[in-house]
């Protein structure tokens, strides 16, 4: 049985995309989200997820997808775990591929699969993780795109936007802004439904159905967000953990890796390697 072991990395060639390689066994994804999307190449085993309301069984060969902002989990499927090759799109980065092929204003990308069976999909994922390996950055950019367009044309459709009408529904709306605002020091529930007009239960229920988590795991979710894009600026883990609203560095550290697969120390110095300029080659001249 394989040790497991995690990856993150980050190219230059594609600022809006972030990679993982990894193998686990006993680590397990709580629920949580992505503000990207997640093309995950499987390698090995079998990684098993909710989403959707079911459970998804993705295996050696086939490439799970994710939609941004939909509560996923990830866990083992058989006892040897699995390994896959992520990748992490940011949604402006498909929707600068998506302007090259679709009508503008076709409206953002949606997975149609959850677990899609397409050798030439899972190629693409390790083309361009290979790429990002050996710093060739045409080669990068060039597999990505590919990637996307296939994506677009087989596994996706435009989604449908999402209509905001009811009490309810603006209330929670009101709720996830004052919660973004006040990251370090968020309000009570009751505080929180106070301050849009709402009573505690029926705002509970009201954002968990709107957003498949309850509110503190929601906010959980956004700190760990601003975590990631403080943590890229190469601000140390621990001033990270204050600035985000988590207690300490063991929250922030049990928070990220539930949702990232990598502790925030790994992310930080990953992020920090491959984005930095590459180095003149023997020689060269500088402008």
């Amino acid at each position: 049985m394989s040790a497991e072991h995690a990856t993150f990395s980050v190219h230059r060639a594609l600022p809006q995309v972030e990679l993982l390689d990894a193998h686990y066994v006993d680590h397990a994804f709580g629920r949580h989200t992505h503000d990207t999307y997640v093309v995950a190449a499987i390698t090995a085993g079998v990684e098993e997820f909710h989403y959707g309301g079911g459970i998804e069984r993705a295996g050696a060969g086939t490439v799970a997808l994710v939609n941004p902002e939909v509560v996923v989990t990830g866990h083992a499927g058989v006892p040897e775990g699995w390994g896959y090759r992520v990748l992490y799109p940011a949604v402006e980065s498909v929707l600068d591929v998506a302007a090259d092929l679709r009508p503008v204003g076709a409206g953002t990308p949606a997975f149609t699969t959850a677990v899609a069976h397409d050798d030439e999909l899972a190629r693409l994922v390790h083309a361009v993780h290979g790429a990002v390996g050996r710093d060739d950055a045409l080669a990068a950019s060039t597999a990505f795109r590919l990637l996307v367009a296939r994506l677009l044309r087989t596994h996706a459709a435009p989604r449908t936007a999402q209509r905001v009408g009811s009490a309810g529904a603006l209330a929670v709306v009101r709720a996830r802004e004052l919660l973004r605002a006040r990251l370090v020091d968020p309000p009570g529930l009751e505080e929180l439904a106070a301050a849009v007009g709402a009573r505690p239960f029926p705002l509970l229920r009201a954002f968990r159905d709107a957003h498949g988590l309850p509110p503190h795991a929601w906010l959980n979710q956004q700190r760990v967000a601003a975590a990631r894009s403080l943590l890229r600026r190469g601000v140390p883990p621990a001033e990270v953990a204050v600035a985000v609203g988590f207690v300490d560095q063991a929250h922030l550290s049990r928070h990220f890796r539930r949702s990232v697969g990598v502790p925030p120390g790994a992310y930080r110095r990953a992020v920090q390697e491959r984005t930095r300029p590459p180095r003149p080659a023997p020689g060269t001249v500088g402008a």
